[in-house]
């Protein structure tokens, strides 16, 4: 695995004026875009150069072609293809995540590589909160940014969430927290820089992802384990306190061997490796042995509690909430910890965490048709988070799923929908969008029995047989109960769509053109 040296390029900000900067990767979702306005301010001379052509990169463009504040004269393009000499003649080339490093001969040129995360932790002074894992992360990032902005704080939100920490790398000090939500890609950027280390660093549920670039779990979690690598005893490390889910293999261990007696699941092996203060977040009733957070439900309902090391009683932080699902209660109880060891009052942590409403393409209400509400869940890449969501409402729900294989097994969906799991709810109906993920849960469903429409190769022909089947089910509207339709691919949509937003978008855009 590729290390970087320690520290960075540049010895302070002055020293970025008058150097050559490539940026690879512009791309569409605006980490490029601040990273090119972030150089040009310094006084940088900026190539960049991307893969995509003019046309693809429209948006982007044209946003920094009516960007009266960005010099164009220091900025110029190379679309469609990569150049040697933009690389071998930059004095710092800024790297997009999602281009690997090893076996690129455009990067083995370079003399420096810096990413706009690396840029930003080498000079903000901000504490930084850290949050990876594998599902639940935009919601965690997104929870707590909105709870310590409501408690008070001036905090910032960027990373893997589409928005570059360069964005707002002035406004920070020593007293605004800024929360980063970072993928394995953007952690194994960071390898050997010694730039990343978190007041608090927060682990979500892992299960099998991106095994199409990684090929096994081994590597994948390596660059996990990164965010706690430069820690210490004075940080605080969450990690989750459960088993690992059904397709998440057992520990692989640093020695690589699998299913060590030590390590019984990955969190058990990230507490043992973090010099930082470990705390667990669990869905039970019971922490043994341990601190951290859990859940009751009784008589009063769902509530969320704390327990610390030196505390003799728990302590409730967190009651009912706005957003449906059990998998969410989660990760608003670990944005409601760290409010908690920030010192916001318990009372106001409730008050603050139960209005919360979410966070956009994640179990996402936008819109009612008669008494049918449509909820996006386009960010539902993997095949386990499409299984959370469609169980996250209690009742039979229509599912509308499939798309793009990333190398990952469908076990646990296909599970879930032919409803195998001791209390899962099979779907009240199933659509499918086409891909080679697709490809692979059909066959299962197939044997289990299972009905389904599709696979359909796009949103409208899909959403048109939905609607003329509800038509025809004229009993869902006269009954006067709720009717609830679930857009969690579970997998990507290459092809399709620019990206999971992009797909998105476009759901919400054609069920209201369609649905009216």
């Amino acid at each position: 695995m590729y290390t970087y040296n320690e520290g960075c390029v540049f010895n302070s900000l002055d020293d970025i004026k008058g150097k050559n900067i490539t940026v690879m990767g512009l791309g569409l979702n605006g980490g490029g875009l601040a990273t090119v306005r972030f150089f040009l301010k310094y006084g940088a001379f900026v190539t960049v150069t991307d893969m995509k052509t003019e046309e693809q990169l429209a948006s982007s463009i044209d946003a920094l072609s009516q960007d009266e504040e960005v010099c164009k004269s220091r900025l110029k393009y190379v679309l469609g293809c990569h150049r040697l000499e933009d690389f071998e003649n930059a004095d710092c080339v800024i790297k997009n995540p999602g281009i690997k490093i090893e076996g690129n001969k455009y990067l083995a040129a370079a003399h420096a590589i810096e990413t706009d995360i690396s840029i930003f932790l080498h000079f903000s002074k901000a504490p930084i909160i850290a949050v990876t894992g594998s599902k639940g992360k935009s919601s965690t990032v997104s929870a707590l940014h909105y709870g310590l902005n409501k408690a008070g704080f001036t905090c910032f939100l960027g990373g893997n969430i589409t928005v570059s920490p360069l964005s707002f790398l002035e406004q920070t000090n020593e007293n605004t927290p800024v929360v980063l939500e970072l993928s394995s890609w953007q952690l194994a950027d960071l390898r050997g820089r010694k730039a990343l280390k978190p007041f608090i660093a927060i682990i979500t549920k892992i299960v099998p992802d991106h095994l199409n670039w990684y090929g096994n779990m081994y590597d994948y979690i390596a660059d996990k384990r990164l965010i706690y690598a430069d820690q210490t005893k004075d940080d605080y490390t969450i990690i989750d306190y459960d088993g690992d889910e059904m397709g998440s293999s057992p520990c692989d261990c640093i020695d690589g061997k699998s299913g060590c007696d030590e390590h019984k699941t990955w969190g058990d092996l990230f507490a043992a490796e973090t010099k930082g203060t470990v705390l667990r977040y669990t869905r039970g009733s019971v922490l043994e042995n341990a601190f951290g957070v859990y859940q009751e439900n009784g008589d009063a309902g769902f509530e969320g509690k704390v327990i610390l090391e030196g505390e003799k009683t728990p302590v409730t932080i967190l009651k009912n909430l706005a957003v449906p699902g059990e998998h969410a209660k989660i990760n608003v109880l670990n944005a409601a910890l760290v409010m908690y060891l920030m010192k916001v009052p318990p009372e106001h942590i409730i008050t603050i965490m139960g209005d919360w409403q979410g966070v956009a393409h994640r179990l996402q209400f936008f819109y009612t048709y008669k008494n049918v509400r449509f909820f996006n869940d386009s960010c539902a890449t993997v095949p386990e988070a499409s299984s959370a969501a469609s169980q996250a409402f209690g009742k039979p729900v229509i599912l509308i799923t499939g798309g793009t294989d990333k190398g990952l097994s469908f076990d646990v969906l296909v599970k879930t929908l032919s409803a195998k799991g001791s209390d899962a709810v099979a779907p009240k109906a199933l659509y499918f969008l086409s891909g080679t993920g697709t490809d692979k849960v059909i066959p299962e469903l197939d044997k289990n029995g299972v009905n389904y429409y599709g696979p359909y190769s796009n949103l409208d022909g899909l959403l048109f047989d939905l609607k003329k089947n509800l038509e025809l089910k004229k009993e869902i509207f006269e009954n006067g109960d709720d009717e609830i339709v679930v857009f969690s691919p579970g997998a990507t949509s290459f092809g399709m769509f620019a990206n999971e937003f992009d797909r998105g978008n476009q759901f919400m855009d054609r069920v209201k053109a369609i649905f009216h």
